[in-house]
């Protein structure tokens, strides 16, 4: 199965058997002062350059989220999704924990985006799914619930398998939903990454569906980070991963990925390696 996604002149496709996605982590003002000062005083100039920052550096697909203390998402959203899809030529990953602020936003983003997201909890399950639906859009489906997120994979999989059900009784399309597998820092819970691990190969193989993670999270609180990183996006493409929220600017993430898609099969003569290796070079040899 294949998860379309798409911008106004650019398609996107998730899957087992293509290269890994790359959806740009950077817009969201989470831990983020000057980014959030930005989206406070609408100084779209800044947001937009953090978009092509991110497409430049290998990102496929942007994530637009907002939430902040003091914004009202509804209204600024849209406006901010608008901006950045007539700005980059990917697609746009629409994200918010607000309903309202999902539609007014999918009411304004062209092609079709990704929506982020719903959880296995009722209330998420009564709104977003519905959304999804209306505006033929696939969505982010989060491995939790009212419970918090579990700490064993059977559980994961289990909301993972409600969720699902729950889609296709609404005439969701099974490819357009997409599984995040969820991870923990490491440093608090030693076992957090082989169950998300776990959870990705099941996810895939037991359900036929495309499982992705928000990665950055996993190596909080410890030393080198970044290597952590690396690994956990080696490891996580070995397990069925097909898509990743993550920063594109950190150019050993890219890296990381473009080579294990090499080594899995997913890069046919190595196209997309080389292409990435010759411009790394040409920047570097500008100067950049």
């Amino acid at each position: 199965m294949k998860t379309i996604v798409e911008g106004k002149h650019s398609k996107v496709v998730i899957s087992s058997e293509t290269p890994t996605v790359i959806i740009g982590e950077r817009i969201n003002p989470t831990g983020k002062k000057k980014l959030t000062a930005a989206l406070k005083e609408k100084d779209f100039d800044f947001i937009i350059q953090e978009a092509v920052r991110q497409v430049e550096a290998g990102a496929h697909i942007i994530d637009v989220n907002v939430g902040a203390s003091g914004i009202v998402e509804e209204e600024l959203l849209p406006e901010v999704v608008k901006r950045i899809a007539d700005a980059v030529d990917v697609p746009i990953c629409i994200d918010s924990s607000k309903p309202v602020a999902l539609e007014a936003a999918l009411k304004v983003c062209p092609g079709r985006p990704l929506l982020n997201s719903t959880t296995g909890e009722e209330k998420n399950l009564e709104t977003v799914l519905p959304l999804a639906k209306q505006y033929n859009v696939p969505v982010i489906a989060l491995a939790n619930d009212e419970r918090g997120i579990p700490k064993d994979t059977e559980t994961r999989v289990a909301i993972a398998r409600k969720i699902l059900d729950r889609a296709v009784h609404l005439g969701i399309a099974p490819e357009d939903i997409l599984i995040d597998v969820l991870v923990l820092p490491i440093g608090a819970d030693t076992e957090t990454g082989k169950v998300t691990f776990d959870t990705a190969r099941r996810v895939s193989e037991e359900l036929g569906l495309r499982p992705e993670v928000g990665a950055s999270n996993v190596s909080h609180g410890l030393p080198d980070r970044k290597l952590i990183n690396t690994a956990f996006f080696a490891l996580g493409a070995a397990c069925g991963m097909t898509a990743y929220i993550a920063d594109p600017t950190v150019v050993e993430i890219t890296q990381t990925i473009l080579a294990a898609d090499l080594l899995l099969g997913k890069d046919e003569w190595a196209a997309e390696y080389i292409s990435f290796y010759r411009k790394k070079e040409a920047l570097k040899g500008s100067g950049k």
